[in-house]
């Protein structure tokens, strides 16, 4: 099939950059080792929020007014949500505490043990096995699951490609800089939330939960280096222990799923190019965490360097 790109990649990054490529005008084909249902992006709880640094914070402000849009129609996975934020890193509101919706600092007596502040907004927080559905049908387009050893693949068979492949980037673009951040959520049946908490910690694990209708994603914890995408038994107890601390309804939720991800951890997130032959490839890879925060931004961007 004729192309003028292909997208490397069928995870959040992927398929939003796709689309973008697509809704512009653009013939687009969508190379993926693996389905949009089997790759991180499916793992993730998925609340938006901004970033500390640029590029990031200017990607999720970009992205925060589609997922809100997206937010009207429930069959896109995504809808608004109110719940708490609180971090045991400082003392002050994050920085980008007024491009929140409908802030409301906690007082001390407000917070778990051990935050040092929190606050109330409403967020979009979204259904990743839904959304990645929604945006599959968006997208219109066939995703050829096709595994490949190098970017001269592509780029032998179309003038532009789009390397959104998360932590596989490491070893098909040669980054050493990128690194999988292991983690791991325990999906239950919803005893009745409606509203999600996360905490932002220095340490390894925290408690974050995420209600999505009938269901409740819960985290969190990261291993850097981590490869194996085994579920840890030992691990989801400690993600209900502390969840449930914070809501004792979560104790007795029954589990539906465990699942795991490999964060696609870099020191900033890479959008470049380079040449491959006579193809320009764009790199949008390295999110970690914040893909899903970072995703209509960073397709917006990728648009202005072709």
């Amino acid at each position: 099939m004729a192309a003028d790109a292909i997208v490397i990649g069928a995870g959040v990054i992927g398929l939003s950059t796709a689309i973008r490529l697509a809704e512009s005008g653009a013939r687009v084909r969508v190379w993926s080792a693996e389905p949009p249902a089997d790759t991180t992006s499916a793992v993730a709880a998925a609340l938006w929020g901004p970033d500390f640094a640029d590029p990031g914070r200017a990607w999720a402000y970009d992205t925060e007014p589609e997922l809100t849009r997206l937010a009207a129609d429930p069959a896109t996975g995504v809808h608004l949500c109110r719940g708490t934020q609180a971090s045991d890193i400082q003392d002050e509101p994050p920085p980008w505490v007024e491009r929140l919706t409908d802030v409301r600092m906690l007082e001390p007596d407000e917070l778990m043990p051990g935050m040092r502040v929190g606050l109330k907004t409403t967020a979009p927080v979204v259904d990743m096995p839904r959304y990645l559905d929604y945006l599959t049908a968006r997208l219109d387009v066939e995703i050829e699951i096709r595994r490949i050893a190098s970017l001269a693949e592509p780029a032998a068979e179309a003038p532009v490609v789009l390397n959104c492949t998360g932590v596989g980037a490491r070893e098909l673009a040669g980054d050493e800089g990128v690194r999988p951040f292991w983690g791991q959520h325990v999906v239950v049946e919803n005893p009745g939330l409606d509203e999600f908490y996360i905490e932002a910690v220095l340490g390894a694990e925290w408690a974050g939960f995420f209600p999505h209708g009938d269901h409740v994603v819960l985290g969190g914890v990261t291993r850097p280096d981590v490869w194996d995408r085994t579920p840890d038994a030992l691990v989801a107890a400690g993600i209900v222990a502390r969840c449930s601390a914070v809501d004792p309804r979560l104790a007795d939720a029954r589990v539906v799923e465990h699942r795991v991800g490999l964060r696609p951890w870099r020191a900033k997130p890479r959008l470049a190019t380079e040449r491959v032959g006579a193809a320009l490839v764009v790199h949008n890879y390295g999110h970690g965490g914040m893909g899903v925060s970072h995703s209509w931004g960073s397709a917006a961007a990728v648009l202005g360097l072709l």
